[in-house]
């Protein structure tokens, strides 16, 4: 089976259908892009509603009429499925009026360069790409392969064959967990987390570490309650320093998120106001050494 097996089996005009594998170079956006392809879909589609020239030109060519096959690269030569999108219409947007978007605000803090002067381009188009319902079940399932090597990252479907690869029970998207002392997060990376990571940080009680890479300083913490640590870290990525004194006097862009401890459910609140303070002095986090003010 090919994917231009299913479309055309859905009555899909392969010769209008641009199929894209999106893999960013920025490392920041490349490992923020499948949470955003799965649980902020605006964003995601703002990302590939701006292209670079030669496919700027493409996408032109097949307004009102075409297709965008959309797939993130999944190793190598294969791509997953994201969504099919009509295109439904564009207009051309200047350097000022990019930058004034909300998405592209928020993928440029997930390093995005984005539409930039040194392109020497006037404007740039933004198309309208509208969701289609095709094949919606198989999104973050359904894996192709990438026929011709790795450089192209858009082709014609009408040029190539993609065979189905795989269509897997679980999306690859809903991303495990990864264990609790192996994980460290950007402060751009907890603003949009999977529910999935939403849902064990919010079970998980215990000590908290803050690393501010710019001068090596850090600032320990503890949680509890009914968001535990999910609830701080959330406080975090809204404000940048959760209403803490030295914190904020610093770019949170510096940020390192992870957990030093987790504690049991039963532990009462002053032991772990114990245990956290244990944490402050064999690292070295009260001030002026660290970022911890008590």
């Amino acid at each position: 089976m090919t994917l231009n097996e299913l479309l055309v089996r859905e009555h899909f005009d392969i010769e209008n259908i641009i199929v894209l594998r999106h893999r960013p170079f920025e490392a920041g956006l490349a490992r923020v892009l499948p949470w955003l392809a799965a649980e902020h879909p605006g964003v995601f589609n703002a990302y590939q509603q701006t292209q670079g020239p030669a496919l700027e030109k493409s996408m032109l060519k097949i307004v009102d009429k075409g297709y965008i096959a959309s797939f993130l690269a999944y190793g190598a030569g294969r791509a997953i499925f994201v969504g099919l999108y009509a295109v439904k219409g564009s207009r051309p947007i200047t350097l000022e009026q990019f930058w004034e978007i909300p998405e592209y605000q928020q993928m440029k803090e997930h390093g995005m360069q984005g539409f930039t002067a040194s392109e020497g381009r006037p404007t740039i188009e933004q198309f309208d790409l509208e969701l289609l319902a095709f094949r919606s079940e198989w999104k973050g399932k359904l894996i192709i392969d990438w026929p011709g090597g790795e450089r192209s990252w858009w082709r014609r479907a009408e040029n190539n064959n993609f065979t189905v690869q795989a269509i897997l029970e679980q999306s690859a998207f809903d991303e495990a967990m990864p264990k609790w002392n192996e994980f460290c997060l950007s402060w751009e990376q907890i603003k949009v987390l999977p529910s999935r990571w939403k849902n064990s940080l919010r079970e998980w009680r215990g000590i908290y570490y803050i690393h501010d890479t710019s001068d090596n300083k850090a600032y320990i913490g503890s949680a509890s309650g009914t968001e535990n640590i999910l609830g701080r870290w959330q406080n975090y990525a809204a404000s940048g320093h959760g209403t803490n004194k030295l914190l904020r006097e610093r770019d949170p862009r510096n940020f390192k998120f992870s957990v030093l401890e987790r504690v049991s459910p039963d532990m009462n609140q002053s032991d772990l106001v114990t245990q956290e303070n244990s944490w402050k002095v064999r690292l070295s986090t009260r001030h002026p050494c660290g970022l911890n003010d008590n």
